[in-house]
């Protein structure tokens, strides 16, 4: 949020800077993210100063050159070589003195030097409108009232100030905040506690506000009394709309809001003064001169601002003449009903609306205006007929209104101050420090709760409606040492903290250690959109229709479902990537994906990874290796390893979005899916080169190791045996089935099974293929011997011929 410095200081009184002030606003939790300085003109024309031409001869080498004297007050006259065709003698005119920058409107900075221009001495510059950033014209330089003291510097003449803006990182809590009142009122709060002298809050003045008696009023009923709680409104008559004065649109220039017309700037004026959204209509469009306050009926059509037609629900709030909807209510206005230049009659609403309501309009309708915004956070019900007030008497004053009407005010439910018991040593407590129940009390009163009883123990404390995030008794213990301060409690000298033991497994801890897993072996961790195209998500065959997990108001027909696979936003990285010349990609996502399943919602959480591109780069040492499927199940069964899950088993599947998938299972627990990406997902990505991709069940994984005992066992003291078979294996025999085969025949003292060599060629009969695979035998007990590691080798060779007909080449 944008608050304007000098705007604020029309609200408090204080000689703090506005970097001092910011300092005091972040201490109380509105953080002051920046403070900018808002030049109207930029470089406030330094430098320029009021000159008075004393002389303006021809040029001896130029006919439509000038060489003048000019005096600027300082010293001796300066002789300035002028091209302006209305220079003259005795004229007031603006000097940018040598050394001077100027920001034309167009075209580079300007800094002014001295020169010689066909061979005659220039000390400055004698300017128009256009080359100080002033205006646009250069027909001649800038005249100026005869009476105009010399030497007067150009920024004080044309009364140019300097602003500075200060952005608010405004938390969600925080709807109080949302104005400069809102701002004001903390500072004022913040300075009054932690000075010995009270700093007063100036709200505008209103006194002067005299409604009408007249009949040129609209009619108001509100039907909808919990989605409006109260709704207001006056009549101004004899409006006459055009540009609103400099004040005024300086003002809104410097939140970066761009002026429109008077009716409207006052409207955006009082709301970011006050937070108290307004909307102006033209009083002579509204059928029937009545306003209803209803629920749009199911269907119903409305023309909004942006001229497009939205279709109503029964859950939106509308604001309606006497035949139709001609407002959003807390949203956005109606094509036909706003003001314009021909609008001579207006009826300026000011309300208070559900927040739920307001925010469920805007969502649906994918409508996010500064109005909304406040609705949705709520408003102060107190300010609704005083902010209408602030604003007649705005309008009186600029665009002449009269008032055609007494104001509205229809009140369906009031909303009541929040009681809350504050214990003072619950307070104390909960802060760490000593703070004295007067000075508690204090604090209250500054931040206008009203403390309606209080004895040695504690108090009875009213919270003003605005404050809709206050409402317990610590709520108000934060209040207190935001504005008090947090420097106040004292850092001891020595913090104790206990050593606390996490026995248990938790999701969130498995997940962070599976992401510096992955991180460490080279993977790039990525962050991609859980919604993706229906559509696309359809023609790849992915999921049913019927499984699909649709968003009812989704803000884009591109991305309409939740993902049932977290393959695509992977595949969308890699695409993004490739595209600017990044091909050997190692990335993972931790993530959900969605599903229906019967009549309800399924979350899961999911660990994917994907591998494309080169696994090895070409080096002196090596030559450059393309990524393979075996690749991405090595990093799997590393992980697993990692883990402790052991006794896996690996199954064949097809799958519609990748082929060749191994299923990595222990029983009926699915924990990984490791497949090649088919070739038409692939090209639906706009990715040319083959991609391998794994999905983990983050949920079995974590089942496993919250029931896995760990266990220690001292180095063995006695030595390994390492032996090798050569087999000839039929094609269809896998390395998983033989690892297994040969662990369930020795069980003892067999460590490790490993792949070392694969042959399949023209020397061996068809349909054949050769393993050498090698065994690590070990007894931790003793050291083996001969015959008992040719007992272990025989028993794993015996399984091998019997279960899958291998034979033993020599």
């Amino acid at each position: 949020m944008r608050i304007s410095w000098n705007w604020l200081r029309t609200l408090i009184d204080t000689d703090l800077s506005p970097q001092q002030a910011a300092e005091v606003l972040t201490s109380t939790g509105l953080e002051v993210e920046s403070v900018e300085v808002i030049e109207q003109v930029k470089g406030m024309l330094a430098g320029v100063v009021v000159g008075h031409v004393l002389s303006c001869d021809r040029h001896a080498d130029a006919d439509r050159l000038r060489v003048c004297s000019v005096d600027i007050g300082v010293g001796e006259p300066l002789g300035i070589v002028c091209g302006a065709p209305n220079v003259a003698v005795g004229q007031k005119v603006l000097v940018a003195t040598v050394g001077t920058t100027l920001f034309p409107l167009t075209g580079d900075p300007l800094t002014i030097k001295k020169s010689k221009i066909r061979g005659v001495e220039s000390n400055g510059m004698i300017c128009a409108e256009d080359e100080l950033g002033l205006g646009e014209s250069h027909d001649g330089i800038m005249v100026l009232d005869p009476a105009t003291a010399v030497g007067t510097s150009a920024a004080d003449l044309l009364g140019l100030k300097r602003d500075f803006a200060l952005e608010i990182g405004l938390t969600p809590n925080r709807a109080d905040a949302m104005s400069h009142i809102g701002v004001a009122r903390d500072l004022a709060a913040a300075l009054s506690v932690r000075s010995s002298e009270p700093v007063t809050l100036k709200w505008p003045d209103v006194g002067a506000f005299q409604g009408s008696a007249g009949t040129e009023g609209m009619k108001a009923e509100v039907l909808a009394p919990i989605a409006c709680t109260r709704y207001a409104g006056i009549t101004l008559c004899n409006v006459k709309v055009g540009p609103s004065p400099n004040w005024l649109r300086d003002r809104l220039k410097s939140i970066g809001l761009k002026p429109i017309n008077n009716v409207v700037d006052v409207t955006n004026f009082v709301q970011h003064e006050l937070g108290q959204p307004l909307h102006a209509f033209d009083a002579d469009k509204l059928a029937g001169r009545r306003i209803v306050v209803r629920m749009a009926s199911e269907g119903e059509l409305f023309a909004t601002l942006d001229g497009k037609e939205r279709k109503l629900s029964n859950a939106d709030l509308v604001i309606a003449d006497a035949e139709k909807p001609v407002c959003l209510a807390g949203v956005f206005g109606g094509s036909h009903s706003g003001v314009s230049e021909t609008t001579m009659n207006v009826f300026l609403e000011s309300a208070c609306f559900d927040a739920t309501t307001v925010r469920r309009t805007a969502r649906r309708f994918g409508l996010n205006t500064d109005a909304s915004f406040r609705f949705e956070r709520g408003v102060d019900p107190e300010i609704t007929v005083y902010a209408l007030k602030r604003a007649a008497l705005l309008l009186k004053e600029i665009a002449g209104a009269e008032m055609g009407s007494d104001i509205v005010d229809l009140h369906a439910v009031s909303r009541q101050w929040m009681r809350v018991r504050l214990s003072f040593a619950r307070v104390n407590a909960l802060i760490g420090t000593f703070i004295d129940p007067a000075e508690i009390i204090r604090v209250l009163k500054a931040l206008d709760c009203r403390v309606t009883s209080h004895d040695s123990v504690g108090a009875e404390v009213e919270v003003p409606p605005y404050r809709v995030d206050v409402t317990r008794e610590a709520d108000l213990v934060e209040e207190i040492i935001r504005i008090i301060g947090f420097d106040r409690v004292p850092v001891p000298e020595r913090l104790m903290m206990p050593a606390l033991q996490r026995s248990e497994t938790t999701l969130d801890g498995l997940q962070r250690q599976l992401s510096v897993h992955l991180a460490a072996r080279g993977f790039r961790e990525v962050m991609t959109p859980s919604l993706v195209n229906s559509t696309r998500t359809l023609a790849l065959n992915t999921v049913n229709e019927n499984e699909l997990v649709r968003l009812k108001n989704p803000l884009s027909a591109e991305l309409d479902v939740l993902r049932p696979s977290m393959l695509f936003g992977l595949l969308q990285s890699a695409s993004h990537n490739m595209a600017r010349q990044q091909r050997d990609l190692r990335l993972f996502e931790k993530g959900r994906v969605y599903s229906v399943v019967g009549d309800r919602v399924v979350e899961q959480d999911r660990t994917a990874i994907l591998i494309t591109g080169q696994w090895s780069l070409e080096h002196w040492r090596g030559k450059s290796r393309v990524t393979e499927l075996a690749d991405l199940k090595a990093e799997v069964e590393l992980l697993l390893e990692r883990c402790g899950v052991t006794d896996v088993e690996q199954v064949v599947l097809d799958l519609p979005l990748c082929s060749s998938v191994l299923e990595v299972r222990k029983k009926d627990q699915v924990f990984a899916r490791i497949g090649s990406v088919r070739s038409e997902v692939l090209k639906a990505f706009n990715v040319s080169q083959p991609v391998f991709f794994a999905e983990l069940n983050d949920a079995t994984w974590f089942e496993a190791i919250a029931k896995r005992k760990l266990k220690y066992s001292e180095v063995p003291k006695f030595p390994s045996v390492r032996r090798d078979l050569s087999l000839l294996l039929d094609a269809s025999v896998t390395f998983d089935q033989l690892e297994k085969l040969a662990r369930q025949s020795e069980r003892k003292l067999l460590r490790t099974v490993d792949l070392f060599d694969v042959y399949e060629g023209e020397k061996l009969p068809g349909g054949k293929k050769s393993y050498a695979l090698s065994f690590i035998l070990q007894d931790a007990d003793k050291t083996l011997t001969d015959e008992q590691v040719d007992k272990a080798m025989g028993r794993i060779r015996q399984a091998f011929e019997k279960e899958v007909g291998a034979e033993l080449r020599s």
